[in-house]
């Protein structure tokens, strides 16, 4: 019989829908009776898209752990702070085997700007309870992160609306 585990999968690339395609395993997860956590790496704390307004009437706890579009910060070294801060949540969150499935969205961007270690989240993987899943998005996954994860998927951009001038739409980018 085939092996029952934890995945890891990383949703990378330029194209859109990494995002969406994660928030669909919680969907799927929550419908097969699972404990899904999602925790958003750039997104602050008092972020209310549509996202966190559905997730929240699931019942599924969705956190934003960072301040907003870290490459437009002011400060730095507080986003990187709250980025380190926001790995320790998830980290334990992942490690306490609570939650069946652990979303690690925009991950990638405090990874690549050096702020939590790569070798610490592959780490946290690799001693995560046996039964848990984990879900990594993000531009330019780490070429560590695509070697030990079960299934990668790269989204690539053919269009995109904002191309043409078309701003950001309520219920589709936000």
């Amino acid at each position: 019989m085939a092996e029952r585990r934890g995945l890891v999968l990383v949703y990378t690339g330029e194209g859109k829908g990494k995002t969406t395609a994660a928030l669909g395993l919680v969907l799927r997860s929550l419908g097969r009776g699972y404990k899904p956590r999602v925790f958003q790496f750039l997104k602050h704390e008092r972020a209310a898209f549509g996202e966190h307004r559905a997730l929240e009437r699931l019942g599924v706890p969705i956190e934003g752990l960072g301040d907003g579009f870290s490459w437009r910060s002011r400060d730095l070294e507080k986003s990187a702070a709250l980025a380190r801060a926001g790995w320790q949540r998830a980290a334990g969150a992942i490690a306490s085997g609570e939650w069946d499935l652990v979303v690690l969205d925009e991950v990638t961007y405090p990874l690549n700007f050096g702020w939590i270690p790569v070798a610490e989240v592959v780490g946290a993987l690799r001693s995560r309870p046996r039964h848990v899943h984990v879900v990594l998005t993000g531009r330019d996954a780490p070429a560590e992160l695509v070697e030990l994860a079960d299934t990668v998927t790269e989204m690539k951009k053919i269009k995109h609306a904002y191309d043409a001038g078309v701003p950001a739409q309520k219920g589709m980018e936000h």
